[in-house]
């Protein structure tokens, strides 16, 4: 039997063998691709190949490529653990051919594969092509497969297209019968291709792209038709180890099997036990991989999908398996373990993942605590029995982690019974709402103007020559854009968009903002706003014409903002160093994880799990201020992206990568890739410093810096402050510290002496207005009802512990006035709880204020806008709990 990484390796060498180049797997965090929160197919890092915008110097490629889909459009994380396939995390197998190979190669491939490679028996297979696909139906009957075995579907399953316009065509499917006997003619059938039930799936989708989509729906055949195929590598391990689910494979077996033996008790598959031992193994490889490709848990886009699939494995090891000490990051650890070969970037990681999963599983216990506190407080906002909105609580379990069980249980302790399954549709429906306006806010954010793609593919690649220089003349417009459309021309007073042949001005790429300046002819001028690159290899300029017209094949001189520029390449350089010192004062697991290379500062992020010290802050600053005094050379140089990464360049965050990369070094101390602009040598830099240290997400920090005029200004600026301090309050510089001190001690000594007063005033009664402020015998139960002023909520609170202290049985009601509104607080002694319970004396008082309350039996809170009738509702405090005292007596 193969193993899985056999399976995996056996498939990229037969078409290495076959003229492919073997290609790695990108990272789960799509490159320069904000239509994606991750990678969910083999074809998404030869998107710009395919449509044209990129060429690679192969036409024949095979990969193994890390995928997750989770969030956005393609989202499986509520279906895994249910079904025997559905994955966050899954490896795509592929072939590729740009314009080289199409039909015929590409389904001789595949069955050559199947049948005398991994020798799967002809007899199991079923061939699905597009309805009018006559030229593939021959084929798959000429390569081996028997007529009746070769199927036709409509374009919902037999049709693929990269979106709503562009590259787009047919597909052809193979599935696999898994029953027990093929001959069988009433379950290896036709009818169950596609259909009812799971013994026949698909394992592997051949994709023919051969026509461009308009807007208009007219299919316009490509010049150089291409191949992308994709074989999930858990089904075909699955099919070819015998097992009916993915989860029994060597995959994803022994993970299960893990978390069965830290729960210590036995994997049951149809158990609910069996169920989150699933959701578990899956959920820690896309743990891992994710982490392993810096993604980590956060609150926004692709950082807060991980955390929900984190917080759900988490969640479950907890309520179903019993595991109440942290054990997420033990699993996350094993998935290296089985998976570090064929991906040697887990084990690069091991230390970081094991951190941030811990910290991410520590971190779920208080926030589990949290949520059920933000559902005590959504329920109180509600009068007692009342179903709160399904979106309200929905947004509990998507943010906060607040176990939907555990929202029922809540519910029903307040008289709201629902049944289960209408509770369930009706919370999914809730969930799914929420979800679909987070996928179409990212859609919003993502669409690509379709301009640009048509540009992009008829003009090519804009030759940038901002290395050389900030100012170039001779350069040709290629095209104008106002709006989404080209135009012929743009005047005076418009903004729109120009495409140069040639171009001085640097495109924002790799956290570097793109460049601003001007363009202009001897009859006419534009300012350039910002430069962007909107497709790989395509420049546009977003311009105001302030004088004259510009139209296409105008020459023009092109010139950036110098002095603007050159603040820029002092922050690139020094974001570069920067990197290099906090590796080196911090440690090797310092990654970057994002930047921002502006003209007035910069900003870095990086994997770290603390805030940093003042002395690893002081310590950072020395190392890249010496090497700014250094004052040596910056070197660059084009090198192969492989002989590049050989020679210990490092490969930063986000960014997408050609054959050929440029190499930035600052000789002894840091080697980089890096596509934008920098000073000659590190003395331009001018001063260095940092002025902000935070966290962004967990296991990541956010450090923001400046340099040159920006520092020397903050200097000068701080010196101010200090010496106006140091005036004020007459006292040295070196002694301001101390000073501060001081004054602040004094403060808090006052402000504790205030507090004190007036809870002394509060409990003595000096600040009583209630003519019923003494304590009265209500049904046997003794209760003390007070309005005070001068304390706010916590002092409310410490005065009622006080009073019932002193009444030591009874009943202690209270009451104050601020900023227009009223508010009451009851508690209730331990004696009396099962009589008299807080929560509903406040839930009968604070409707006479026109607003609603609720809490525990001994202490609960409320109020409402009407605070004139503050007195009324503390007078009618004693008849409510009379009611109550008088009830429970005639009860007992």
């Amino acid at each position: 039997m193969m193993t899985g990484h056999e399976i995996r390796e056996t498939f990229l060498r037969f078409f290495e063998e076959r003229g492919h180049v073997r290609v790695p797997s990108s990272p789960l965090l799509p490159a320069n691709d904000p239509t994606l929160l991750f990678a969910n197919a083999g074809m998404n890092q030869f998107k710009d190949v395919f449509t044209g915008v990129e060429r690679r110097p192969y036409k024949r490629a095979t990969s193994a490529q890390k995928c997750i889909r989770a969030g956005g459009k393609h989202n499986d994380l509520d279906d895994v653990g249910k079904t025997a396939r559905h994955h966050t995390f899954f490896e795509m197998l592929g072939n590729f051919s740009f314009g080289d190979y199409f039909k015929r190669e590409a389904i001789e491939y595949a069955l050559d594969l199947l049948l005398n490679v991994y020798k799967l028996p002809l007899e199991r297979l079923w061939f699905t092509v597009y309805e009018t696909d006559d030229e593939a139906a021959e084929l798959w009957v000429k390569a081996g497969a028997s007529p009746e075995r070769v199927l036709r579907f409509g374009a919902k399953e037999n049709f693929w297209q990269m979106g709503d316009t562009g590259p787009c065509g047919p597909c052809s499917e193979i599935h696999y019968y898994q029953g027990p006997d093929p001959h069988d003619p009433t379950k290896n059938r036709a009818e169950l291709v596609n259909g009812p039930g799971d013994e026949t799936i698909e394992i592997w989708n051949l994709v023919f792209m051969q026509y461009d989509r308009s807007a208009d729906g007219t299919l316009t055949p490509l010049p150089a038709p291409s191949v992308d195929t994709g074989a999930g590598l858990e089904r075909l391990a699955a099919v070819l180890q015998g097992v009916r689910s993915n989860f029994d494979t060597d995959l994803l077996r022994p993970l299960v099997d893990f978390a069965a033996e830290l729960a210590g008790r036995p994997y049951v598959a149809d158990s609910h036990e069996g169920f989150a031992m699933r959701v578990i193994a899956d959920h820690a490889r896309a743990t891992a991989f994710s982490i392993a490709d810096g993604i980590y848990p956060g609150n926004e886009g692709r950082n807060y999908v991980l955390r929900k699939i984190m917080r759900r494995a988490i969640y479950h090891g907890r309520h179903a398996l019993g595991l109440d000490r942290p054990f997420f990051h033990r699993v996350t650890d094993k998935v290296v373990e089985m998976m570090r070969g064929p991906y040697p970037e887990l084990e690069a990681a091991r230390a970081l993942i094991e951190r941030i999963v811990k910290s991410e599983e520590e971190r779920f216990g208080a926030t589990l605590s949290t949520g059920l506190q933000k559902l005590e407080a959504l329920l109180a906002t509600v009068p007692y029995g009342e179903m709160p909105d399904y979106k309200e609580l929905a947004r509990l379990y998507d943010t906060f982690g607040t176990p939907r069980d555990l929202i029922r249980v809540s519910l029903e302790e307040r008289g709201i019974s629902i049944p289960e399954d209408e509770f369930n549709l009706r919370f999914e429906e809730a969930l799914g709402e929420l979800q679909r306006a987070s996928a179409r806010s990212v859609d919003a954010r993502a669409k690509t103007k379709e301009v640009y793609a048509r540009l992009a593919e008829r003009l090519g690649r804009t030759e940038f020559t901002g290395y050389e220089g900030t100012r170039l003349a001779g350069a040709r417009i290629v095209a104008l854009i106002r709006g989404d459309e080209e135009v012929a021309a743009l005047h005076a007073g418009e903004e729109g968009e120009l495409v140069l042949d040639r171009t001085p001005f640097y495109a924002e790429a790799g956290g570097q903002v793109g460049d601003t300046g001007v363009i202009v002819t001897s009859r006419s001028d534009a300012r350039v706003l910002d430069t962007q690159a909107p497709v790989s290899g395509l420049i546009v300029h977003r311009v105001r014409v302030e004088r004259g017209e510009f139209k296409a094949g105008d020459e023009v001189t092109a010139q950036v903002d110098e002095e603007r520029r050159n603040a820029i390449r002092r922050n690139h350089t020094a974001t570069h160093l920067l990197h290099a010192a906090l590796r080196e004062v911090l440690g090797a697991h310092v990654k970057q994880a994002g930047s921002l290379v502006a003209p007035n500062r910069l900003r870095f992020d990086f994997t770290h799990f603390q805030p940093l010290t003042a002395e690893e802050i002081a310590e950072i600053e020395r190392l890249v201020n010496d090497q700014i005094l250094r004052n040596v050379a910056v070197q660059t140089e084009i090198m192969p992206l492989a002989e590049a990464l050989r020679s210990g360049a490092m490969a930063l965050f986000g960014e997408k990568y050609g054959e050929r990369v440029r190499v930035l070094t600052v000789p002894g101390f840091s080697k980089e890739l890096c596509g934008g602009t920098h000073v000659r040598a590190t003395g331009d830099i001018g001063p260095f410093k940092i002025v902000r240290d935070e966290a962004v997400a967990s296991g990541t920090r956010r450090v923001e810096a400046i340099t040159g005029t920006e520092a020397i200004a903050r200097f000068q600026e701080d010196e101010e402050l200090v010496n106006a301090l140091a005036s004020e309050l007459r006292t040295a510089r070196e002694r301001l510290p101390e000073t501060v001190e001081k004054l602040q001690e004094e403060l808090r000594r006052a402000r504790r002496e205030v507090e004190e007063l007036r809870l002394k005033l509060a409990a003595g009664g000096a600040t009583v207005t209630s003519t019923d402020g003494e304590v009265r015998d209500c049904g046997g139960v003794r209760v003390l009802v007070r309005e005070v002023s001068d304390l706010d909520a916590s002092g409310l609170r410490q005065l009622s512990d006080t009073l019932l202290a002193r009444l030591k049985s009874g009943v202690v009601v209270l009451g104050r006035r601020a900023e227009g509104k009223a508010s009451l607080l009851v508690r209730v002694s331990a004696d009396l709880r099962s009589t008299i319970q807080a929560g509903q004396v406040i839930r009968e008082l604070a409707p006479i204020l026109g607003g609603r309350g609720g809490g525990r039996p001994d202490l609960a809170e409320g109020g409402g806008p009407q605070a004139e009738k503050l007195q009324e509702a503390l007078s009618a405090s004693y008849a409510v709990i009379e009611r109550l005292a008088k009830t429970a007596s005639a009860q007992g």
